[in-house]
């Protein structure tokens, strides 16, 4: 059974996350397999997709052990090429989603978000840094003060205050998840296609002013920090879950 699931039903796209017995960790193969069901053009019967993930997690962001660099291009690509879908996507958030699991869902139009679901970016805690692109998209939604808190300590923040936010669209009982989702394709789907793709695009060519941001040292920081003895520590100690000992180098 494949790791990331697409099909086509009727007017909805369905993309649905399917390694829960890894917590739905993105691998090399799922980005690619999540760039491929979004890069993939809408059907004139298109009207909306939705992401969902099995099991009791979202995402709980890339694969430590397949060593997806959160500086690479994979996630990036995949990113954007969910952003930039024609028409509207919705996250499904049933649990923890984390880091890339949390920009996963961030990307998406719309969050329709359990209130057991929690989001988080837990890089400090392993040595880790977000690049250029998802900073951006976490200021972007959650705004300056959000974002420090959700990047400088690592906790995870509950669905429950993203939603007094404004970052979850729409935060539901556990068992009222599903319904709720599929009330707001319905709602998506019954609406006029054209204005949908272009609000969209009009959303979206208003939201990139951060592009142009010179910003090529921060990268160079960035890649430093990926690359360092603090980072490699950080990582082995997550996956041997022990507490890390950083050096600050």
């Amino acid at each position: 059974m494949a790791e990331v699931e697409w099909r086509i039903d009727g007017a909805v796209r369905r993309v649905l996350l399917n390694r829960p017995e890894k917590r739905n960790a993105l691998d090399g193969g799922m980005l690619e397999a999540l760039t491929a069901a979004f890069a993939e053009p809408p059907r004139e019967s298109e009207r909306a997709a939705v992401i969902r993930a099995a099991g009791p997690v979202f995402c709980a962001g890339l694969d430590l052990r397949a060593r997806v660099d959160m500086g690479a291009n994979p996630i990036e690509r995949m990113l954007h090429t969910l952003e930039t879908y024609p028409l509207p996507v919705v996250a499904v958030v049933q649990g923890d989603a984390i880091a890339g699991g949390n920009e996963l869902a961030l990307h998406c139009d719309l969050i329709i978000a359990s209130n057991a679901a929690r989001f988080g970016m837990s890089l400090a805690q392993i040595g880790l840094v977000p690049n250029w692109f998802l900073a951006k998209k976490l200021l972007e939604v959650a705004g300056p003060m959000v974002t420090r808190k959700i990047l400088f300590l690592g906790d995870p923040l509950p669905a429950s205050r993203l939603y007094e936010l404004g970052v979850v669209s729409h935060l539901v009982e556990p068992d009222g998840l599903e319904a709720a989702a599929e009330e707001v394709l319905a709602r998506l789907v019954a609406n006029a296609p054209l204005s949908l793709k272009a609000m969209k695009l009009l959303l979206l060519r208003e939201m990139k002013f951060r592009d142009g941001i010179p910003h090529e040292d921060i990268d160079r920081f960035l890649a430093e920090v990926r690359q360092s003895a603090d980072a490699k520590e950080g990582m082995a100690a997550r996956l041997e879950k022990r507490p890390a000992r950083f050096q600050g180098r």
